[in-house]
């Protein structure tokens, strides 16, 4: 139990109702990026709602992105959908006509063999930028994958191992919890580990308060939900777990997290005019996504360390968020941290050139172990504290460790999960044009 949800086994299929796939049709050939050369991997995955599910979606607002991404986009503007095809091995990004003929057709394939109307299908994708989709490998997959539908815990595994690029693990979490006196579930699966400081939106437009290998995430409940209640709570769920981490401050061409509620747990749909129900449903789908998002960052390419920067006393929570940011991406301050270098300098540093209203003389820098309250600080009021380098050192060590920051200039707070900058991740990245397994998405 946790935070009052029971997690439990199944991810996507753990709540009724819903179906699931996950097979191996050799997109992820030679030559189409990092984990190109893992085997007969799983590449392809349907997830299924029995019947017409609430639909809602967030989308990368890069300004270059995935014909998918648009495909899905523009059926997420109306209330219901029910069926989703992911392929990894291929971003079918900067493709084209061609690109959104072949995400179209993945839509047209899928909803024939399921029987459903194709704009009922969404379509997403990951892997290389630039490269055709194999469509016959594509097709032969989604027939695969249609015979293979099943609502077992395996299923849901097959899916989150589908979907995977540069990953080195899965990523999934189910919970169960009670609405209006019915036991209902959330469950969700989520893939990404480089290209990752996503900035989405319901339509992939930019905000006017613009957001900061790509990321997927895909949930399914069975709750009933009014479909519009549905769409602004994975906007605010988004909001504060999947477009605040970053693991490279690379936006992807392709980011996407889309939601189907099926109603299958019986319970009266969720809508504005029943509040506590609205409330408790918020809360999962917050937990859900937050708790995704990070597993995201724990499995950052080639990361030794998490690390949660939290920003206080800003004069506006644009500030902060900026300022956390401007921390959370230097290269500098990552490489500090890869090797447990408790470098406030280079932080200090990182806040005053973000775009936050700092003021050196008020600034204070501690670090702490996760979620604790007792902050040792290295720097107060823009000056270092008398703590020894010895115990900073020691924090910083830690493979999870929280930084916390307080420009004392106002209210506005922001929290962002990050993570260090390794040699590792610079090996893995850099590529080499003699080999083209070793060239990444």
């Amino acid at each position: 139990m946790k935070n009052g949800f029971k997690i439990i086994d199944g991810s996507v299929t753990a709540p009724k109702g819903f179906l699931a796939a996950g097979v191996f049709c050799d997109i992820k050939r030679l030559g189409t990026g990092k984990g190109s050369q893992k085997g007969q991997k799983r590449d392809l995955a349907l997830i299924v709602s029995k019947v017409p599910a609430a639909v809602a979606g967030m989308y990368t607002t890069n300004q270059i992105c995935a014909a998918p991404v648009k495909v899905s986009a523009e059926r997420t503007a109306n209330p219901m959908a029910q069926a989703i095809v992911v392929n990894s091995g291929n971003a079918n990004a900067c493709t084209g006509k061609r690109g959104f003929r072949d995400a179209r057709r993945m839509t047209a394939i899928a909803g024939g063999e399921l029987g459903i109307t194709p704009s009922d299908v969404l379509v997403c994708s990951t892997g290389r930028i630039g490269l055709p989709m194999p469509m016959g490998n594509v097709k032969n997959g989604i027939l695969m994958a249609a015979h293979a539908l099943s609502d077992s815990r395996e299923a849901a595994a097959n899916v989150a191992e589908a979907i995977m690029t540069s990953d080195t693990r899965p990523k999934e979490i189910a919970v169960e919890f009670t609405v209006g006196g019915k036991t209902v579930r959330i469950g969700g699966v989520c893939k990404g580990a480089g290209m990752i400081q996503p900035g989405m939106s319901p339509t992939g437009a930019r905000p006017a308060s613009a957001l900061h290998a790509t990321m997927l995430g895909f949930i399914t409940t069975d709750v009933a939900i009014d479909p519009k209640e549905l769409k602004r709570s994975l906007e605010i769920a988004v909001a504060q777990s999947f477009n605040r981490i970053t693991v490279d401050g690379d936006m992807s061409t392709n980011d996407t997290v889309l939601a189907l509620a099926n109603g299958q747990a019986g319970n009266k749909p969720i809508n504005r005019t029943n509040r506590n129900d609205m409330k408790r449903f918020q809360e999962a789908l917050d937990f859900v996504c937050l708790e995704l998002a990070k597993k995201i960052v724990r499995d950052g390419e080639g990361i030794s360390r998490f690390v949660t920067v939290r920003v206080h006393g800003a004069k506006t929570s644009s500030d902060a968020e900026d300022a956390a940011r401007s921390v959370a991406n230097s290269s500098l301050v990552k490489t500090s941290w890869c090797g447990g270098d408790p470098n406030w300098g280079r932080i200090l540093d990182a806040l005053g050139y973000s775009r936050a209203i700092i003021i050196e003389e008020k600034i204070d820098v501690g670090y702490s172990r996760p979620g604790e309250k007792m902050v040792t600080y290295a720097v107060k009021r823009g000056q270092p504290t008398k703590i020894p380098f010895a115990t900073l050192v020691k924090l910083v060590a830690e493979k999870e460790f929280d930084l916390h920051i307080s420009l004392n200039l106002g209210s506005g707070h922001a929290v962002v999960y990050t993570c260090d900058l390794t040699e590792n991740y610079v090996d893995f990245n850099k590529g080499d044009v003699t080999d083209p397994s070793s060239l990444g998405g």
